[in-house]
């Protein structure tokens, strides 16, 4: 019970332009079957904003095989792709899981796949399914498989919490009574940094999420926050202010010595590293104001990036190292902004007006951020264009600091 209160329920809130017309038809035995696999197909298809589900409700004689199909039919209806399948449950307790895809309008197959899998692992198989769906019609990965983490606040008690990308499943990686702030993925998925307060101080820490075995790499005197990985998992960017003020260095994800990057009488920090590894964004107040920096990740000169507003922090970079997301200030809103890094092109994508600590879905498709709402922190999602807007939020408690966890980063529960 206490998982279930725990889990994210999600809220389509806005949702505007193309979507593609969709039907699921009931898969066949699905009633059968410990887990209806088609609702969730559905509510995943339909949550990317990208997908208009289809009411097949009413409908007699729903397909279950291809010869079944009636293109026509499905034409009248409006429906540019029609999904089939079925869940054949097996001799030794597991279950045959099989779908096809088709293209209304060309009346051909697009798809076809089957899995053999436990009961446990039919939700995990519905986000699989709706991945190959969302790849065949979008022409991009789908992230339905992928994982969230986030900070869960109950009452004095903070949680590390990882979840599927549906928010069901949540699972705490760590409790504490201090504060847990500022999770990151590895690269690879199996791994979080984060900061934590349970020597009484901020340190930052590396944790393997199959073995929970947990590594300081940062307990210098001073702060040690903000962590960030770099694109090969090798080094953390991190802020430190063991010299003075806070500064931006870098650190091996095993532990050892930092490396000073950032050399100023202002305040640096909450960085993150650009696509490729070879600079390094960060935030600082050498110019007056709280304003987007970047340097070379050896050191040296340093560009600014923003100069639009009095208050930019807080930057991530998209998957494909072209845009940053962070949080403008306006009129004492905080809202979630994208910065085009080609052109200077500024785009502020939600209203406030306490949003913040963004993060990118792993295929820049969609940004997942913190919000608060009547005092209570909730986390928003809304697309890297600005039309589908989200809410996930818990009934459990306070929601804060998401991170979204790379391809790779798929539960098997």
């Amino acid at each position: 019970a206490a998982t279930a209160q725990a889990q994210l329920t999600i809220d389509v809130t806005t949702s505007s332009g193309r979507q593609v017309p969709i039907a699921i038809a009931p898969f066949a035995l699905e009633a059968n079957a410990p887990q209806n696999i088609t609702p969730l197909i559905a509510a995943n298809l339909a949550r990317s904003g990208m997908f208009r589900i289809v009411n097949t409700a009413g409908i007699s004689n729903l397909p279950t095989e291809p010869s079944q199909v009636n293109y026509l039919d499905w034409s009248s209806r409006n429906t540019e792709a029609l999904v089939i399948g079925g869940i054949k449950p097996l001799a030794d307790g597991r279950f045959e899981v099989s779908f096809r895809l088709f293209d209304v309008g060309k009346q051909n197959q697009l798809a076809s796949t089957s899995y053999t899998v436990s009961a446990l692992q039919l939700r995990a198989t519905a986000h699989k399914i709706s991945d190959e769906i969302y790849e065949k019609l979008i022409g991009e990965k789908g992230v339905f498989s992928t994982q969230i983490a986030y900070v869960l606040k109950r009452g004095s008690r903070f949680e590390l919490q990882v979840a599927d990308a549906d928010g069901f499943n949540p699972q705490s990686v760590l409790s504490s009574l201090e504060p847990i702030r500022s999770p990151k993925w590895s690269p690879d998925g199996k791994k979080l940094a984060y900061v934590s307060f349970e020597s009484r101080k901020s340190t930052v820490i590396v944790q393997d999420l199959s073995t929970g075995q947990r590594k300081t790499v940062a307990n210098f005197r001073g702060d040690n926050y903000a962590p960030n990985w770099s694109p090969d998992g090798s080094k953390l960017v991190v802020a430190l202010s063991k010299d003075a003020v806070s500064q931006i260095y870098t650190i091996p994800t095993s532990g050892g010595e930092a490396t000073r990057i950032t050399q100023s009488n202002g305040i640096d920090t909450n960085a993150t590293f650009n696509g490729d590894g070879s600079q390094i964004i960060f935030v600082s107040d050498r110019s007056g104001g709280p304003q987007l920096y970047s340097v070379s990740v050896s050191g040296g000169a340093v560009k600014r990036l923003t100069f639009d507003g009095k208050y930019n922090v807080n930057p991530r970079m998209s998957p494909d190292g072209k845009t940053l997301a962070f949080v403008n200030r306006e009129a004492g809103r905080l809202r979630i902004a994208t910065l085009e890094l080609a052109n200077g092109q500024v785009n502020i994508l939600t209203d406030g007006p306490l949003d913040d600590s963004p993060s990118f879905s792993p295929n820049g498709r969609t940004i997942l951020y913190e919000s608060k709402a009547g005092g209570r922190g909730t986390l928003g999602a809304v697309s890297a264009d600005g039309r589908v807007k989200q809410k996930l939020s818990s009934q459990a408690g306070d929601v804060r600091e998401p991170a979204w966890g790379p391809f790779g980063s798929s539960s098997s529960r």
